[in-house]
């Protein structure tokens, strides 16, 4: 109570000596157990942090509350750099998949996608042993219901039977639970996900500090018996032969090994009619639900009313464990009553006597809009305060991985003392991910696409590691060894890109033969081996037989040999683009600034600006409602001095006014 009254923790401290001792201070804590902050802590704690993870349950631990997957389109992208960086997502699902799929794999290389189906109960096991196992480390099951916040610093949490843990920084990972209710037709659950606990008191705190929250919302189709389904009526859904592991750490022998299929059926105008016929049923029509969905994820019911000249819709049957009956049925998440969803499921071919273990539901909870936040996710209004994930207004298991690795790291840095990291758009996905969120307004959870990022030539999957290794290491999350085989690695390509660059291969009757059996015009005159590659229908290993002295190298080595040659002239084209855009990145605007004081910029530029407060011209660019020519403007004003102006201003306010009438000509 007495903290609540505004006396802070060290006078607190200071009137209760025994205070100080109930409770161990940590460095940082961090609320929330999910996949951000399991991100988050690891990081923490493997920079040496004394860190504590707070979670509503223990056997909540990186849960996978939806889909029962890790990557896909983007989405791997960002466990590819996660791994990069030193985080745990990619090695904790090489650990625990069941199926593992190569998506886009017959398009180029920009868009290839890594997807694994997990044994969910596996996935939360083995990333909770981690955390238990990790220095530096403590988990502890408690809500925290309010943060300690003194001269606009972090300085404790509270938990809801009254601990009170100092801390030196804290990080917000608290995903679908704050005033979470879960919606089932007329049916409404004040529950988290899966039916845990929700956390009701700490969104009150927040408030309380200034911290502005919004309610969005999402959902999950129904669990399905695997026994009464009939799979003769889909079509089976095989992984690749050979498995590409999500982390760089892995050895790809040990991730070949036999996988369970999926299923592909489809709704029918049937199907459809039932939905139409119940709209008024549903929540998310009916009114009920507060909160904005996801666009590019959204329920069956959406689906056929956004899309009514579609006759029919993929719904695709996915296992969620070796060890469970329980099939997820993707694609038709749903908030319709019980009884309309036993009969929508039922039209659907192969699941005509299909037996519902959990019912699809809404969810309804709140977060925050990211853009009270830096691009350090570091909130701008209270210091050493960060968040990440879900909470962040963000949807999906690896975007909420990403944003937390990233948000421990900066929390980490910030209370090392260190200059913190932030991720460009052409340094990453994450770069573009976080960008997004802290910069633009996002009125509906937030999913990557790989059409978002402008670079995604140059931030492919194949190679995150040459792009963000380095990062890592400097960081402390990557060690010499593995920073040293990337050194290795790189030395090979560079090599092997000179090799093939500098053989020529005649138009001898050997070599005019193989190009004959790959489909490829015949040679007239003698080619380096760089320029056959460069054709559309060869690759690298299809000209093994005429590449007499090729050494042997490893596929991580050969495959960016193949893409560095074959995307030469695309790949120099967008570092030409890079270079122009990290100039706008360089020309850094000062915190302070006040916007309205500059002439020339329109009173919404004013006000956009004013409240993102963007580090840099660049990231003023890419503000809704500041146009290119608002960003004229303040190129002009910073390259007239408005810097120093701003600080000849600033001494000015300083002086004492006692002439009155210079006053009032001044103003």
């Amino acid at each position: 109570d007495q903290l609540r009254q505004g006396i802070g923790l060290r006078a607190y401290a200071q009137k209760d000596p025994l205070v100080e001792y109930k409770y161990e201070a940590y460095d940082v804590a961090v609320i929330g157990a999910g996949h951000a902050g399991c991100e988050e802590a690891l990081a923490c704690a493997r920079l040496g942090l004394k860190t504590i993870i707070f979670t509503i349950s223990v056997e909540s631990i990186a849960m996978m509350h939806c889909n029962p997957n890790i990557g896909g389109s983007s989405k791997g992208h960002l466990v590819r750099e996660i791994d990069a960086l030193g985080g745990e997502m990619g090695k904790n699902i090489d650990k625990t998949f069941i199926q593992s799929k190569m998506l886009n794999s017959s398009k180029g290389p920009a868009v290839h996608s890594l997807r694994a189906q997990a044994d969910k109960a596996d996935y939360s096991r083995k990333m909770r042993q981690t955390l238990e196992n990790t220095d530096n480390l403590t988990i502890k099951q408690a809500e925290i219901v309010d943060i300690i916040v003194e001269e606009g610093c972090m300085t404790g949490v509270k938990t809801h039977t009254g601990g009170i843990y100092p801390c030196k920084a804290a990080v917000l990972a608290t995903g679908t639970y704050l005033k979470a209710r879960c919606l089932c037709g007329e049916t409404i659950t004040y529950t988290g996900p899966n039916g845990l606990k929700a956390a009701n008191d700490l969104s009150e705190a927040l408030k309380r500090e200034g911290i502005e929250l919004v309610r969005f919302k999402t959902g999950t189709p129904a669990r399905m018996d695997k026994r009464t389904i009939d799979f003769s009526k889909m079509a089976e859904q095989f992984g690749d032969e050979t498995v590409v592991p999500f982390s760089f750490t892995t050895d790809p022998a040990s991730v070949q090994k036999e996988q369970v299929s999926c299923w592909l059926t489809y709704t029918n105008e049937e199907t459809h009619q039932i939905i139409r016929n119940n709209l008024d049923r549903s929540p998310i029509y009916a009114g009920i639900i507060e909160g904005t969905g996801p666009r590019y994820c959204p329920s069956i019911e959406d689906k056929v009313v956004k899309f009514a000249d579609k006759n029919r819709h993929q719904v695709f049957l996915e296992p969620e464990g070796l060890y469970t009956n329980e099939m997820y049925v993707g694609g038709m998440s749903s908030s319709l009553p019980e009884d309309v969803q036993y009969q929508m499921y039922h039209t659907v071919p192969g699941l005509e006597h299909a037996k519902i273990v959990r019912n699809a539901y809404a969810i309804e909870y709140d977060c925050i809009p990211a853009t009270q936040l830096k691009p350090t996710l570091e909130f701008k209004k209270i210091s050493g305060l960060f968040s990440g994930g879900q909470f962040n207004g963000s949807s999906g298991y690896e975007e909420a991985a990403a944003q937390g690795l990233m948000a421990g790291i900066n929390a980490a840095m910030k209370v090392l003392g260190r200059d913190q990291v932030i991720l460009k758009r052409s340094d990453a996905y994450i770069g573009v991910l976080i960008d997004d969120l802290v910069t633009k307004e996002t009125h509906e959870p937030y999913r990557m696409m790989t059409s978002r990022a402008e670079y995604r030539l140059l931030l492919r999957q194949d190679n995150a590691d040459q792009r963000l290794t380095a990062i890592g290491h400097d960081i402390g999350l990557i060690d010499d060894i593995r920073y040293q085989h990337l050194l290795q690695k790189e030395v090979l390509i560079y090599r092997e890109i000179e090799r093939v660059s500098h053989v020529n291969i005649g138009a001898g009757p050997k070599t005019q033969k193989l190009l004959e059996a790959c489909g490829s015009t015949p040679l007239k005159t003698a080619a380096t081996l760089a320029e056959l590659i460069r054709r559309p229908e060869l690759n690298y290993k299809m000209l093994a037989d005429i590449d007499e002295d090729r050494p042997e190298l490893p596929d991580e080595v050969t495959d960016q040999v193949e893409i560095s040659i074959k995307y030469d002239g695309y790949i120099k084209r967008q570092l030409s683009q890079v270079e122009k855009f990290k100039k706008l990145e360089s020309k850094t605007l000062p915190e302070d600034i006040c916007y309205s004081d500059i002439h020339g910029l329109r009173i919404e530029a004013q006000q956009k600006l004013d409240k993102i407060k963007p580090v840099s011209i660049g990231q003023a660019s890419r503000i809704s409602g500041v146009t290119p020519a608002d960003i004229s403007v303040l190129l002009i004003h910073l390259s007239q001095g408005g810097q120093k102006q701003h600080m000849q201003d600033m001494h000015n306010d300083e002086k004492p006014e006692n002439d009155t009438h210079e006053t009032a000509n001044r103003e």
